[in-house]
């Protein structure tokens, strides 16, 4: 028959393998999402870049020159 401090020392070690596994499932998320993150971050930038773009496009095009501007006959 085991001692109660066999006991104790039964449930602490399947409690700290308990939490090692939980740590082991959480890291491997963290760094699922790390990665994601870092994905999602360079989708952010190109679309960022892509609507500065069309911005400065839209500008341009809404911009325009009146019809004498240019004209060296005046």
């Amino acid at each position: 028959m085991e001692s109660d401090n066999e006991q104790r020392l039964h449930k602490l070690e399947a409690d700290v393998a308990h939490l090692e596994h939980q740590y082991d499932q959480l890291n491997k998320i963290v760094i699922q999402q790390e990665k994601q993150i870092g994905r999602l971050q360079a989708v952010v930038e190109r679309v960022d870049s892509t609507m500065r773009d069309q911005e400065m496009n839209q500008a341009r095009d809404n911009n325009t020159k009146p019809p004498h501007y240019g004209n060296s006959a005046l």
